[in-house]
């Protein structure tokens, strides 16, 4: 065998090993840098999340997954919004004084929203953490009050809320349903989870 042989051989040889452990470098590199991308965990744990609201009725709720809580979006209606005046008296913390969850400063109305037309609520009763069910129709109905003007109410112990998600007095839910931060991008699109332009 010639010097020109051997050396042929070991030139294949490490050509071959490089390409090799160029393919390996490649394919550990590609999970790695996949893990700078968040996660659904990630986004679970308190990430933004967008929304678009364009396809939401009058009357119709919309619910999204934010921080692992459901956060409903309700188009109130012209009706459902002149109701809210009539509440106040019957309900425990009309203006949302309470500090268990310290609602944003662009919620502190009667609307308890940015826009009044859109509510946006976790849809977590302060109670237990139980989810309330939506009770949009107005009058009487079970375990309901005769005049009732539409709003949610948990069916674990009987907490009513209004469409502002504003609970009513001698309920066992200690507190209004939470607000998050939220803001909107344009007229169709929320992003619930931020409140601050960039």
């Amino acid at each position: 065998m010639s010097d020109q042989q051997v050396d042929q051989g070991k030139r294949t040889w490490l050509i071959a090993t490089g390409c090799a452990g160029a393919v390996g470098g490649v394919a550990t590199a590609v999970p790695f840098v996949s893990t700078f991308a968040p996660s659904e965990r990630a986004k679970a744990a308190g990430a933004p999340v967008e929304v678009d609201i364009s396809g939401i009725k009058p009357g119709e709720k919309l619910t999204v997954e934010w921080r692992g809580k459901p956060v409903w979006i309700v188009r109130r209606t012209p009706e459902q919004l002149e109701a809210l005046k009539k509440n106040d008296g019957q309900l425990a913390d009309p203006n949302s004084d309470r500090k268990a969850f310290p609602i944003p400063d662009y919620a502190k109305n009667e609307n308890r929203s940015i826009k009044p037309e859109y509510l946006v609520v976790v849809g977590i009763c302060s109670h237990l953490g139980c989810s309330p069910s939506d009770k949009f129709a107005t009058g009487a109905q079970p375990s309901l009050p005769d005049d009732w003007a539409g709003g949610f109410l948990c069916p674990c112990h009987g907490s009513t809320f209004d469409m502002a998600g504003r609970v009513f007095k001698n309920k066992p839910a200690p507190d209004n349903l939470e607000v998050p931060p939220y803001m909107y991008l344009s007229d169709t699109r929320l992003v619930i989870g931020e409140d601050k332009k960039a």
